[in-house]
């Protein structure tokens, strides 16, 4: 294959996976908790660690990867809601929730009491204390404690089993606002305090993601142009040149 051509289709991959992270930040940015995803790309050079033949080679079988991609864990802004069931987490830390794959971690606060009394995500997963699910009594006053202790009608109910993670963590996506990561990652929240009656929106930047879909797509187009014109070249050359040599 056409070294050049082989650039170009490596680079239009890396921007395409780009764009699909960039269009779920941008279709997330009103959901609560949600936290933005950004690519990183490196530059891969062709024979790395041995001489290439000149400039131009070396110009041609330089192209770029995705290098991955890393979740922003910068907090999203707190808007009170008013509701006693509604908690937002300022700080790094994060509600554990139990599913149906494991243990999972969220910062969309948005609880409910399920018909059995026992708290609940929005999507109806337990939400998780320190001594297991957490019961409270249908209809009764509750109060949420910055440390995430839970009273209902004066009587402790549970704590919120808050967690951080480790700077060397990476939340893997599980959807609805959920993250998973290895138990060796997760640490007794230390940093973070809970606030009743509000909830963190997403920290997606509409605007800035906006703009960063504009940048993406056109590198894609470009690169496509570039593997047209680069195909096209490689025809003319079959088609013309190699009958000659014949």
């Amino acid at each position: 294959m056409d070294s050049g051509l082989y650039a170009a289709c490596t680079a239009l991959m890396a921007r395409t996976d780009a764009l699909d992270t960039i269009a779920n930040n941008l279709a997330n940015s009103s959901t609560g908790g949600f936290r933005a995803r950004h690519t990183t790309f490196s530059s891969v050079l062709a024979g790395s660690g041995r001489p290439l033949a000149s400039q131009l080679n070396e110009a041609t079988n330089s192209y770029g990867l995705l290098g991955g991609s890393h979740l922003d864990m910068q907090q999203g802004s707190l808007a009170r809601t008013g509701s006693d069931l509604d908690v937002g987490i300022d700080g790094p830390g994060f509600l554990t929730v139990k599913t149906a794959s494991g243990n999972a971690y969220t910062r969309n606060g948005s609880l409910q009491v399920s018909t059995q009394g026992q708290l609940i995500t929005a999507t109806g997963e337990p939400v998780l204390g320190e001594n297991g699910p957490i019961t409270i009594p249908r209809n009764s006053s509750v109060t949420i404690s910055a440390d995430g202790t839970i009273s209902a009608n004066g009587a402790i109910a549970g704590k919120l089993k808050l967690v951080e993670f480790s700077a060397t963590a990476d939340p893997q996506s599980m959807g609805s606002s959920y993250y998973t990561v290895p138990d060796k990652d997760v640490v007794a929240a230390s940093k973070s305090e809970v606030r009743q009656g509000m909830l963190e929106g997403s920290n997606v930047n509409p605007v800035a993601s906006v703009i960063e879909l504009i940048n993406a797509q056109r590198a894609a187009e470009g690169m496509r142009h570039a593997m047209t014109m680069i195909d096209t070249e490689i025809d003319k050359t079959a088609a013309q040149d190699l009958p000659r040599v014949s």
